[in-house]
């Protein structure tokens, strides 16, 4: 078996790169938060085009000479049905990329039964980023007792949430 790389808790799967970093910092944003959370979504604005609008922000978010995104939360999302209102969302082009964070059970594969209330159910964080000009980075967290697990991340760890803010961006605003 091969050791993965571990940083910080991290298991490395992805080479970094700006969509990676936006990916890991709402991750880490939204955990800061706890547990038992909607589900949030995130613009993501490439950072110097942001600077160049609000100069003022520049001591926050940087000045993007690294090519990062910035990622801003979106208000009004419905946490009811909200893979269903990703359907329906079309983004403006200053919006690069998006991101959103789920909370899910998840089961055993031979388990049957309602997963909120089966014994084997695991809690996770589900973390997805996506690229209008293509590519993705996602992430997962299993909730555990007392201290969470370390952080899974790749780009194709949850391609269901992927695929959905792909058609996000796909669509005509």
């Amino acid at each position: 078996m091969t050791d993965l790389p571990v940083n910080d808790g991290v298991i490395e799967l992805h080479p970094d790169s700006p969509l990676r970093r936006a990916a890991l910092e709402v991750e880490q944003h939204v955990a800061e938060a706890g547990w038992d959370q909607a589900p949030r979504l995130f613009a993501l604005v490439r950072t110097a085009e942001l600077v160049a609008r609000q100069p003022a922000l520049a001591d926050q978010v940087g000045d993007g000479a690294d090519g990062s995104f910035t990622p801003i939360e979106q208000e009004g999302v419905p946490a009811e049905d909200f893979e269903d209102a990703l359907t329906r969302l079309t983004w403006p082009d200053e919006v690069h990329g998006c991101a959103a964070v789920i909370e899910r059970f998840m089961l055993p594969p031979d388990a049957e039964g309602d997963p909120a209330t089966h014994p084997d159910r695991q809690e996770v964080r589900l973390v997805a980023a996506v690229l209008r000009s293509g590519g993705s980075h996602s992430a997962v967290r299993r909730r555990g007792d007392g201290a969470d697990s370390d952080l899974l991340e790749g780009p194709d760890l949850v391609p269901g949430l992927v695929a959905l803010l792909d058609q996000t961006l796909a669509a005509e605003a």
